[in-house]
């Protein structure tokens, strides 16, 4: 057994205050010793052969995500797409199908807003990909809830993956992977800021994987304790500099819409809202905002004569290490 399989045989039993203590402990030391790849790696911002940039000569892609891990989540969606309609914003809410009941009408107001739904493991509990034959057995389930939900996306668990799995699925795009984060359970990163091909082990089907390349907002406020957007800022500066993919994955399980006190799991929207408005402003006009379905579709459509299934950046199962710059 190995530990990230440890890990979540346990984790049950761990009382979740003492999870939050454990996890910051560790990301404290993580963050002094991979400071030079987190959160800008540099090497990252390499542009992928035969790119001919993004439609109508927009400087980057803005894609926004929310994987909804609980119930809590599901509450505060409606909530979030209000948010979302007030900056004229649209994402894609990923809903984990056994966990929790979602609401067809949750869905049909979603897509009649004109935002996505996508599939979000089947349970949050890391075991997706534990073995082949329990995936075969989640692939089947999965796609019938993409069919169900008429998703074209997938987005693993707590970025536990396997893409050579993953893309025997029947989907157009995914999220289980990242240009740079060494505090997730698979630390290893893409070292890309651009979306890539992923292939399945015959190399007879792919997906367009969507790495996201700002922090997660649990990381970055939870865990990490920020107070403030900077990193988030930072980190799209960089990216629109070097006309790559700004994809931000959020979770309406820890936004505080209140304006109450923030209990130890939770963060102000107002953060989120400052993120937008930084956005809208500094780069109005710039930026291409897109649905992942979107992106996904002309990823494919304009790259796919120029990625391999053999090319380096889509091994299928262990992406490359980032190294500092010599």
């Amino acid at each position: 057994m190995n530990r990230l399989d440890l890990f979540y045989q346990i984790k049950p039993i761990i009382p979740r205050r003492m999870q939050i203590i454990l996890r910051r402990a560790i990301a404290s030391h993580k963050r002094k010793s991979k400071k030079y790849l987190w959160p800008i790696d540099p090497n990252a911002a390499k542009k992928p052969e035969g790119w001919m940039g993004w439609p109508d000569k927009k400087r980057f892609a803005l894609i926004l995500q929310h994987d909804v891990d609980t119930v809590i989540g599901l509450r505060n969606c409606a909530r979030l797409m209000d948010v979302e309609k007030r900056w004229d914003v649209r994402s894609a809410f990923n809903f984990v199908p056994e966990d929790y009941a979602t609401l067809p009408s949750l869905r049909k107001d979603l897509g009649e807003s004109g935002f996505e739904v996508g599939v979000h493991g089947l349970k949050h509990d890391g075991k997706f990909f534990k073995n082949r034959q329990t995936f075969d057995r989640n692939m089947d389930r999965a796609n019938q809830y993409l069919k169900e939900w008429n998703a074209l996306g997938f987005t693993s668990p707590s970025m536990l993956r396997n893409m050579a799995w993953m893309a025997e699925l029947n989907i157009e795009h995914g999220c289980s992977t990242f240009d740079t984060d060494p505090f997730e359970p698979q630390s290893k990163g893409m070292g890309t800021i651009f979306p890539f091909l992923a292939w399945n082990s015959s190399k007879t089907k792919s997906y367009v994987e969507l790495p996201y390349t700002l922090p997660q907002d649990h990381c970055l406020f939870i865990i990490l304790k920020e107070k403030t957007i900077d990193i988030w800022k930072q980190k799209l500066d960089w990216v629109a500099s070097n006309g790559g993919m700004a994809a931000l994955n959020t979770h309406p399980d820890y936004m505080n819409f209140w304006g109450t006190s923030c209990s130890n799991e939770e963060y102000p929207i107002t953060y989120y809202t400052a993120f937008l408005e930084y956005v809208k402003t500094h780069y109005e006009g710039q930026f291409w905002q897109a649905l992942p379905r979107e992106l996904a579709s002309y990823w494919k459509t304009s790259m796919i004569k120029h990625e391999s299934p053999n090319d380096p950046l889509n091994r299928l199962s262990e992406p490359r290490s980032p190294r500092p710059l010599s």
